[in-house]
């Protein structure tokens, strides 16, 4: 058993968005994301073949689904089926942006 802080090594990079796998089985992968300032690329769309379960830790987000965006503040939580089409708009630029994951 290893226990793991959600809140150790957030790292500053505006270059680019950390990957930390907390956990991976074959049905789910539980990751922490940290954002600083990056979004998808332009016309970039993730069209994942696994759900994802987000809560967003801190700061604040904007994704887009096509015809519609969701604003995403701390505590908030949200489930996208999989194969929905959707990209990160906006992160935070003046604090990281923690994001907590469940693929399944």
């Amino acid at each position: 058993m290893k226990k793991y802080n959600i809140f150790d090594e957030i790292p500053i990079d505006k270059s680019e968005e950390k990957f930390f796998e907390i956990f991976k089985n074959e049905k789910i992968k539980i990751e922490k994301i940290v954002s600083n300032g990056q979004n998808s690329p332009e016309n970039f769309w993730y069209e994942q073949e696994q759900s994802e379960y987000i809560l967003l830790l801190e700061g604040f987000a904007i994704l887009e689904f096509g015809d519609f965006e969701v604003e995403l503040k701390k505590g908030d939580c949200l489930n996208i089926k999989a194969m929905q089409k959707h990209r990160v708009k906006f992160t935070s630029q003046t604090e990281p942006t923690i994001w907590f994951t469940v693929f399944y």
